[in-house]
């Protein structure tokens, strides 16, 4: 975090503008499809935990935007200009 000065003279944190481009963000959720156990953080600092249900980017007049199921069957709507970062939970272990 980066501390900015504003007009009063008082210190405030300020979070990075890291956002996510919707190409990359696509690319990056279409092999988690599906999948539980992925972490999709905001530009508003909230986290959302669960399965990748939609991903809709070709609509016209709508936002590109995917659809999570959360742990209790809620669907939440994120939108990709939104995502600063996605984590993927799950466990892969490579055969020996």
């Amino acid at each position: 975090m980066r501390q900015a000065q504003n007009a009063n003279g008082t210190k405030q944190r300020k979070r990075g503008n890291n956002k996510v481009e919707v190409s990359k963000a696509l690319a990056a959720l279409k092999p988690l499809y599906g999948q539980d156990n992925v972490e999709i953080i905001t530009t508003d600092g909230n986290r959302v935990r669960g399965i990748v249900r939609s991903m809709k980017t070709t609509q016209a007049l709508t936002t590109p935007s995917l659809k999570m199921e959360v742990a209790d069957g809620e669907i939440v709507k994120i939108p990709f200009s939104s995502i600063t970062e996605i984590i993927d939970h799950n466990v892969t272990s490579t055969p020996k």
